[in-house]
């Protein structure tokens, strides 16, 4: 038996992690469904709810095989545990921010991956990423500069860029859709 794992990529600021908290909440009593707990070389805030971790020990859990994935964005470093190996092998459907440039590694390594692409305007993008204050001014720049990259080959497009209950609820009914439609 084989899950599902679900990537949510798109760029900085589409409201990934959002929607990610809303499909937690509606399949909190699921217990097919799990939300992947991503490493990253930042500490956590109220965007973003990660395991963190100094780049000395990401790279050494990265050495001793503690990763499904690894890859580096915005000069950070984000892995996904292995234990989603196990999980995915007992039919679980797991949710996971991922970057757009790690969608072929996950495709490779796990036969059944969903990617939805999370999309929102430029100025959305801007003013949520000013609004969280996470990065300078300059970093906020890099990151919307990479916002229209998409060289991840998404299955669905959630337009996240007006009303987020819209945008919530059409990943929700997509996703059950692609559940419901497995093998």
């Amino acid at each position: 038996m084989s899950g599902l794992f679900v990537a949510l990529v798109g760029p900085s600021g589409a409201g990934k992690d959002s929607l990610i908290r809303d499909l937690a909440e509606r399949l909190r009593d699921d217990p097919t469904f799990g939300v992947v707990k991503r490493y990253v070389t930042r500490a956590a805030d109220a965007h973003e709810d990660h395991h963190t971790l100094d780049v000395e020990d990401f790279e050494a859990l990265a050495q001793a095989g503690h990763f499904a994935l690894t890859w580096r964005a915005h000069g950070l470093s984000y892995g996904v545990p292995a234990e989603v190996d196990a999980e995915l092998s007992g039919g679980r459907t797991l949710v996971c921010n991922l970057s757009r440039a790690a969608v072929a590694a996950a495709r490779r390594r796990w036969p059944d991956v969903w990617v939805a692409l999370v999309t929102a305007s430029p100025e959305t993008l801007a003013a949520r990423l000013a609004a969280r204050g996470r990065e300078a001014e300059a970093d906020q720049g890099l990151r919307l500069a990479r916002a229209s990259i998409t060289e991840a080959a998404s299955d669905v497009v959630i337009d996240n860029d007006g009303d987020f209950a819209e945008a919530a609820d059409r990943l929700y009914r997509l996703l059950a859709a692609r559940r419901n439609a497995a093998p």
